[in-house]
């Protein structure tokens, strides 16, 4: 048995701009239904039953639309027919009524009304057909505009989070026109700055905004990116569990994958290899992002306006005014963020060869420091002198000489540092090194049919690929 919606248009607002046909169709079908109970003219309906409690309750907008469409279906089958009554006019950026018409199950009846277009382009003074312009859903702004210019009207633009997805699918957008709740009493139209839409508009479900035109086409590729973290994170069991501490390991391993990504770039297909890792990590990146955002702390958006914003003021050298020195940039950092101690931005749980080439470094930021590699040797051999007398004064478990141990290494890295080396990287390099004789010192022992030993290492390193 085949259901059957009728769906009416409320009009933009103002219940005097609801169609008498809709009206009509309200007091014709019994059963009834609302999108939202939080248009103005909803109360048209009464009594009807409004989908609010599944926007709160849905993980995702697509999830929504989906919903609505099974509730309706349903209870069509089995009332034979139901009212749908929705914001504006059934034809005009209405995903759900699109949804409901595509539906093999169900016959639907269209009554329309007024639409919030027809008080939007006599506020903009724009004719919609000489000047080209698409309507475009807010939620799926990235991925309809992709490659356009403009212009567009955006509706649907209900949420702080709407907005911010807008603004980062644009690298740099014009001066906006902001359009809420037109045709009621508290309607406001107002300009505001690409990089203001989501600090400055507050928005609700009657705000649209008008794009005049791009000075380049929408990247979408980023914006789609996100909006795919945030599917993962609502419909993914796996993600859905990820906690900032859980992802810490995921987060690591991603970074050393890049570094051998890096380390591989002279080989074949090295340069795909890095696009893969930085991708993945990438994701980490992301979704840290969306974890804070559902906390209501920050997005990727404000990660990206962050960022820009820092690496500008610490290069007045390049965006101030011709002649600025290069700063201090430790320093710099210290006065920015009110440390006490140039140490105190160097994160604790660095790996420990890295962990301590960073503390050298930034204590030669402000002049303390050997003045080349060949000051440095000596603390070598003092160290290594120290260890061999701590070793012979106890054992090899006492404190001190994992103390005497420890020297001797930051020493090294000390050398490490001042040759312009990463020690982290020449380390990992040696251990890969010893890793490729190694397995093929076994091979070799396997075809001879002997033991491993000294002979054979020799005879791996011997080898030109040794």
């Amino acid at each position: 048995m085949t259901g059957r919606v009728v769906v009416v248009g409320l009009g933009p607002g103002d219940p005097r701009l609801v169609s008498v046909a809709a009206i009509e169709a309200v007091g014709r079908v019994a059963q009834r239904f609302v999108r939202t109970n939080r248009h103005p003219s909803s109360y048209l309906a009464d009594p009807a039953v409004s989908f609010d409690e599944l926007y709160e309750r849905a993980a995702t907008i697509d999830e929504v639309y989906a919903g609505v469409v099974d509730t309706l279906a349903a209870e069509a089958e089995r009332a034979g027919e139901v009212l749908y009554a929705v914001p504006g006019s059934p034809y005009v950026a209405e995903r759900t009524v699109e949804l409901l018409r595509r539906d093999p199950r169900l016959e639907v009846e269209v009554v329309p009304s007024l639409s919030f277009l027809d008080l939007a382009w006599g506020r903009l003074d724009v004719d919609p057909v000489q000047a080209g312009v698409r309507l475009i859903d807010g939620h799926r702004f990235a991925s309809e505009t992709a490659g356009q210019r403009g212009p567009f009207l955006i509706g649907q633009c209900d949420s702080r989070f709407v907005l911010s997805d807008v603004k980062l699918a644009v690298d740099e957008g014009p001066t906006v026109t902001v359009l809420q709740r037109l045709g009621l009493d508290d309607e406001a139209v107002f300009q505001v700055a690409w990089d203001d839409l989501d600090r400055v508009v507050e928005a609700d479900h009657l705000t649209s905004v008008w794009v005049p035109e791009l000075a380049e086409p929408v990247a979408a590729e980023l914006t789609r990116f996100a909006d795919l973290v945030r599917t993962l994170r609502a419909e993914c069991p796996w993600d859905r569990s990820q906690t900032h501490q859980s992802l810490t390991r995921h987060l690591i391993e991603e970074t050393y994958e890049v570094l051998d990504a890096i380390a591989g770039l002279d080989g074949e297909g090295g340069y795909e290899a890095l696009e893969e890792e930085l991708g993945d990590l990438l994701f980490q990146v992301a979704f840290h992002a969306t974890l804070a955002a559902e906390a209501g702390q920050f997005d990727l958006s404000d990660v990206a306006r962050a960022i820009h914003d820092k690496l500008v003021e610490r290069h007045p050298h390049v965006f101030g005014p011709p002649g600025h020195p290069v700063p201090n940039w430790e320093e710099q950092k210290k006065a920015e963020k009110g440390r006490a101690s140039v140490m105190d931005g160097v994160p604790g749980h660095l790996p420990s060869l890295l962990f301590a080439s960073k503390m050298q470094s930034k204590a030669a930021s402000v002049g303390f420091d050997w003045k080349n590699a060949g000051q440095a040797w000596p603390k070598i051999d003092e160290e290594l002198g120290e260890l061999r007398a701590a070793l012979a004064a106890g054992s090899p478990g006492d404190p001190a000489v994992n103390e005497e141990l420890g020297d001797v290494l930051f020493s090294v890295v000390n050398i490490a540092r001042h040759l312009g080396l990463d020690p982290e990287s020449s380390l990992r390099a040696a251990a890969m090194k010893f890793r490729a004789r190694f397995v093929a010192m076994e091979q070799m022992a396997d075809e001879q049919g002997v033991a491993i030993d000294d002979s054979l290492w020799n005879a791996v390193k011997s080898r030109p690929e040794g």
